[in-house]
């Protein structure tokens, strides 16, 4: 069965009413990466699905990442090659395969302080490194300056003097190292990738469904039949029957695991990670930089216009929705980075903070940093599958995983997993568009440079968007206060891409509230008379989705003000959740 990959309000409406009048073979919790992966999986293998997400797409753990897929140097250094191999392997198939206008090669800087062990000790481990990845994909020629996206693999690292690493670096302090390594890795937009992957299951037939809150578990006798559901933007409950159920709600495994009853066989402790984005003018580089610290490593990593430094690694307990960053992790950030730069950072230069947090499976230790980041999938009673733990880069096996787990218990036969070979949307057919990029930029009546920048995130989707421009000129406009940025992005986070709130396109669909120094306040306004029309609001709605964004700003920023975490998270909470309902259940389960 195939469906639309639009995600409008009125897919998402006929979503839900399918999912009320039809039982299907798996219902999916939650809407991060492994959610819509898991969706993905399960019906590209013919299966029925509904996938359900209190909030928006992403708007959790996998819209707040370092932005990186990558196998994970440091677990090599802790013995982890099993980890490190699986991450290399799903690198290699989404820079090729999977979703090559959404995932690049970058590379980074490893600095050395110490002569002669230090260069031989690393180097042997990025030489593993890239031996782990061989084989795994095309090791790709060194990109030149054109910019243009590489489909293939990644450059194999190579050693340079302090004097080459400081041409590739200019702004590390001469006194800080004594030569470098530079080696290469790929990078994403976490949520874009994200909604991209719930779209391409929307394609292949699964019902989506945001703003939809699990409140609980339907039991038939000792078995999951199925789940209760209130949709958050009307206050209409329902029920939602299926076959197998799979919660793959990231951080809040406990709160879901909790409605079977009794201790669970999951347990899932978060960690939170916090990163400051800086213009790219304040620090001079042509790569990204890696820094040993005493507990992990901190990433300067680049990103369009601006530069991305995280993250912290600290335990968190406090609210999961809208975890906070503090004053004390932005100074720990700014002090780490500045060991290293000749002109030091300061908070002036910060024009965006985000927290996200990781769901790292516990164990014996107390420091999150310790905790596995290896997945395990469970079933604690017949009908519901767990899954929980893992990294970004290898959501699609942990949800091939959890759908081999979750269709053990199925009558009938079910295919396996097909993902490795199922490209996103926008992928089949990008590095030919890309080569007529000139070609798109005539016939559009915009630079070629917005063409590049659309091409990168729309892939081959990007003739819809250029359809749009077509019949509105207007749309082919820089956003006021968001000048990076065209009107028809904001049209089509709403009409095509699933948003449904002002912050959802500000923050997910776009990045305007993290690249912009005033956290993207002149441009809302500006959007949210854009996508009125395809949401249908009138102009209280208009002013109501501005006012609470303003709002939601300030006391981010307020937060980010307090030295504590538990400081922070009353800050930050001073301003309700923008879902209509959320805040009345606060006390219900809100799996992001």
């Amino acid at each position: 069965m195939t469906g639309t990959a639009r995600l409008d309000p009125a897919s998402r409406a006929a979503a839900l009413r399918r999912m009320r009048a039809e039982p299907v073979d798996v219902v999916v919790i939650g809407g991060g990466v492994t959610g819509a992966g898991v969706a993905l999986d399960a019906a590209t293998r013919g299966l029925s699905v509904a996938l359900l997400e209190a909030r928006d797409l992403a708007a959790g753990t996998s819209s707040r990442s370092s932005k990186l897929i990558h196998g994970g140097l440091r677990y090599l250094e802790q013995l982890n090659g099993t980890l490190v191999r699986e991450a290399l392997r799903e690198r290699s198939l989404l820079l090729e395969t999977l979703a090559p206008h959404l995932v690049s090669a970058i590379p980074f800087l490893l600095p050395l302080t110490h002569h002669g062990w230090e260069r031989a000790y690393i180097g042997s481990g990025v030489l593993l490194y890239d031996t782990l990845g061989q084989g795994l994909g095309r090791i790709a020629p060194r990109p030149g300056g054109d910019g243009a996206p590489r489909n293939g693999g990644v450059p194999l690292h190579r050693h340079l003097t302090r004097k080459a690493a400081l041409r590739e670096f200019p702004s590390l302090r001469p006194d800080a190292l004594v030569g470098a390594i530079q080696y290469w890795d790929g990078q994403v937009d976490d949520a874009r990738h994200t909604m991209f992957v719930a779209r391409t299951a929307a394609r292949y037939g699964a019902l989506i469904a945001t703003s939809a809150q699990v409140t609980g578990l339907v039991r038939e006798g000792d078995r999951v039949a199925g789940v209760r559901v209130r949709d958050l933007e009307n206050g209409v409950d329902l029920e939602v029957r299926a076959a197998q159920t799979i919660n793959a709600a990231g951080v809040w495994t406990d709160d879901i695991q909790a409605m079977v009853g009794g201790r669970g066989r999951l347990s899932v402790r978060a960690s939170k990670g916090v990163h400051i984005v800086v213009p790219r003018d304040r620090v001079h580089g042509s790569t990204g930089l890696i820094l040993r610290t005493e507990k992990s490593v901190l990433f300067v990593i680049p990103w369009g216009s601006h530069w991305i430094i995280g993250t912290t690694d600290t335990e968190w307990n406090l609210d999961l929705a809208h975890p906070a960053a503090t004053s004390t992790d932005i100074d720990y950030l700014l002090d780490t980075v500045n060991k290293v730069l000749r002109t030091p950072l300061t908070t002036e230069d910060i024009v965006g903070v985000y927290a996200g947090l990781r769901p790292l499976l516990a164990g014996e230790s107390d420091e999150t940093s310790q905790l596995s980041r290896e997945h395990a999938v469970v079933r604690p009673v017949p009908g519901l599958t767990m899954v929980a733990g893992g990294k970004y880069t290898t959501y699609r096996v942990m949800a091939a995983d959890a759908v081999d787990a979750a269709t053990e218990g199925m009558s009938g036969a079910v295919a396996p997993s097909c993902t490795e070979r199922v490209p996103l949307l926008g992928a089949d057919g990008y590095p030919a568009l890309w080569n007529a990029r000139e070609r798109l930029a005539r016939t559009s009546g915009l630079h070629v440079a917005r063409v590049e920048h659309l091409l990168r995130r729309y892939g081959t989707l990007v003739e819809e968007v250029l359809d749009l421009v077509a019949a509105r000129p207007e749309l082919g406009r820089p956003l006021p206060g968001a000048a990076a940025y065209l009107a028809v992005e904001a049209v089509y986070a709403v009409s095509h891409e699933g948003a449904l709130h002002l912050e959802d396109v500000l923050t997910r669909r776009t990045r305007i509230s993290m690249e912009t120094a005033d956290r993207g306040l002149t441009a809302a306004p500006h959007v949210a008379e854009l996508i009125a029309p395809v949401l249908g609001w009138n102009s209280e709605a208009v002013a109501r989705e501005t006012d609470h964004y303003r709002a939601r700003v300030a006391a981010e920023i307020e937060s980010q003000r307090q030295p504590d975490d538990r400081a922070a998270d009353a800050a930050r909470l001073d301003v309700p959740d923008v879902r209509p309902l959320v805040q009345e259940n606060r006390g219900a389960a809100t799996p992001a």
